[in-house]
């Protein structure tokens, strides 16, 4: 189990680095493709994909929408010429796949009633939302000015996160802080997390981030992105974690080996994205 874990680790790594290093179509095929598996482990695990059947016309809606938005994404790209700042205009073209997915939701709804429930409905918009929204700011991320040097503050605040709060939580943890949901997370362990990215990401920022925005204010920056990401990173971890329990489910998946699905490795990322997205934009 140990090696089958490690090597799907080594192969997960790999992919990121092939995808942040060069970006552009790349990062967008993986983007859409860990978009469209994860989207699909969340209606399997919260009951939009019926048990009888490989797929069901609310999913289908799920996997066309996510195909538009992110050719809205692709073709009407968010940042113009340099500028990080969203283009308002389109901006409100991707809100139109959205929009979409929940009027067709609510179309299949009505006319084949009652097939689907009213829970399956908001569920299927909920997934769309919660997988391949929250996860293509990864790619907007990446597509940003210098994006190829602030992509790596979402792995930092998540991935970095997750290792640092597992090694203090193994060594000093004591305190549990959510025992019922996560009987293993400790205090201790959460704050570990939450200070190891902020080492990191001060590290990453001085030998850098630095050579790329000469302002000397950039580390204390982006030192405190990313402790604010690692927070959410946690939040995600948890959020992800009550899914499961509320539906009885171990894992989201089997896709990774040694791990479970996308939406178990990418639980972090989902909630990290967005943030770092947004407080890079604005502060940077």
């Amino acid at each position: 189990m140990f090696v089958t874990r490690l090597i799907s680790g080594i192969v997960l790594v790999a992919i990121a680095l092939l995808a942040f290093i060069f970006g552009g179509e790349i990062l967008l095929g993986i983007s859409v493709f860990i978009s469209i598996a994860g989207y699909l482990e969340l209606c399997r695990a919260v009951g939009v994909k019926e048990k009888d059947k490989k797929i069901n016309a609310l999913e289908i809606v799920g996997i066309i929408g996510i195909l538009a938005y992110y050719a809205v994404l692709y073709f009407f790209p968010a940042v113009e010429e340099g500028n990080a700042a969203m283009s308002m205009g389109n901006v409100l073209y991707a809100v139109i796949p959205v929009i979409g997915v929940f009027m067709l939701s609510m179309l299949l709804y009505v006319v084949r009633f009652p097939k689907y429930r009213s829970e399956q409905i908001m569920a299927n918009v909920f997934n769309f939302l919660y997988a391949p929204v929250m996860l293509s700011f990864i790619y907007l991320t990446r597509e940003q000015e210098a994006g190829k040097y602030i992509v790596w503050l979402i792995l930092i605040s998540s991935w970095g996160c997750d290792t640092c709060a597992y090694v203090v939580g193994m060594l000093i943890g004591k305190k549990k802080i959510f025992p019922v949901l996560s009987p293993k997370k400790s205090l201790e362990g959460c704050i570990g997390g939450v200070v190891g990215a902020g080492l990191i990401a001060a590290l990453y920022a001085i030998f850098v981030v630095e050579n790329v925005f000469p302002d000397k204010r950039v580390t204390i920056v982006i030192t405190v992105i990313c402790m604010v990401g690692a927070v959410m990173s946690q939040v995600g971890d948890l959020a992800a974690s009550a899914i499961k329990r509320n539906h009885e489910i171990k894992d989201y998946g089997k896709l990774i080996p040694g791990h479970g699905g996308i939406m178990d490795r990418f639980d972090s990322v989902i909630v990290t994205a967005p943030m770092i997205y947004f407080l890079t934009v604005l502060f940077l």
